[in-house]
Formats: C-alpha cells, sequence, structure tokens
C-alpha cells in the first residue's frame, strides 16, 4: 500500500466516512451503542470537515482523526483534543493509524495548541501504544469510568506537550 496522503476533510467526504466509521465500530473504543439506522449525518455544527484528517490512497478514504477544542473555555483555548479516530480494517497494521496521530499532532500546532490530549479506554491497548510511541502520556485514570459487554473499563486520559 502505497504512503497514504494527509488532508482535511471535504463535505462530500461525509458518505465515506460515514461508513468507515460504522464499519469500525467496535467495543473495544466505542462506548457509545452500535449505530443503527436511520444513521444521523456525520457532519453536524459540532462535528464540521474542517475538524477532521483524512488519511487517503488511490482517492479511497482510509481513516480520519478528529480535531477539537475539549471545551468552548478561552482559559482553555491553548488545548486541542482528539476526540474520535478510526482506520479501515484493510489499512489497519500499515502505517496509516500513526501517520494520522502524527498529522495531527502537526495540524495541532499549526492551530497554535500547545498541548494535544485524547481519552482512550484502558483495553484499548493497541490504540494506546501507538499514542505512548508518539510521545502521549498517562495523565489520568477514570476507574470502571464505562460499563461495556458487561465489564467495567477505565477511561484513560493521555496528553503530549506541544
Amino acid at each position: 500500500m502505497p504512503e497514504p496522503s494527509i488532508r482535511i476533510a471535504r463535505a462530500a467526504d461525509e458518505d465515506e466516512l460515514a461508513v468507515l466509521d460504522r464499519a469500525t465500530w467496535s467495543t473495544l473504543h466505542a462506548v457509545a451503542p452500535r449505530p443503527e439506522p436511520p444513521y444521523p449525518p456525520f457532519f453536524d455544527e459540532r462535528h464540521r470537515p474542517e475538524d477532521f484528517l483524512v488519511a487517503e490512497s488511490g482517492g479511497r478514504v482510509l481513516g480520519y482523526i478528529r480535531l477539537t477544542h475539549p471545551t468552548p473555555l478561552p482559559s482553555n483555548a491553548h488545548v486541542l483534543a482528539i476526540q474520535g479516530f478510526a482506520v479501515a480494517d484493510e489499512a489497519r497494521g500499515r502505517g496509516v493509524g500513526r501517520a494520522l496521530v502524527r498529522a495531527a499532532v502537526a495540524e495541532a500546532r499549526r492551530r497554535g495548541a500547545r498541548r494535544l490530549t485524547l481519552r482512550v479506554l484502558g483495553h484499548n491497548t493497541p490504540a494506546r501504544s501507538l499514542y505512548a510511541s508518539e510521545g502521549f502520556t498517562v495523565e489520568g485514570v477514570l476507574p470502571g469510568e464505562f460499563l461495556i459487554d458487561g465489564r467495567y473499563v477505565d477511561d484513560v486520559c493521555m496528553g503530549r506537550g506541544l
């Protein structure tokens, strides 16, 4: 697979991103129930195309990562958060996720952020390993924060300076 290109999402990506999002749903990372029809729009006033970086190769979307402000507070404006990340099954293990994380770090810097944060489920070992290898450290743990498939799962807060 050739190196994916990373770009800001466009409104025209909505359908392809929505299909990818539903196809990659898993209790490994999702805290909300599996989406069922009728599906809500992928983009809305809180999830704008410009908030998403898209990885593509050969004109096909392989993944996305969403950057947003964790709060609307001016005192928190120097922080961006990763709140959404998906990689197509066939692209996993090929560097697409790492390319998206690195692009998110670069984009956060470009936007003037001083910190980048995220939350990841404690049992999501692949994601936690990826984030740690890209300079994110555990900054807090909310033990048993979510009940998923009959198990209590930790919510791990990670972050890194920019």
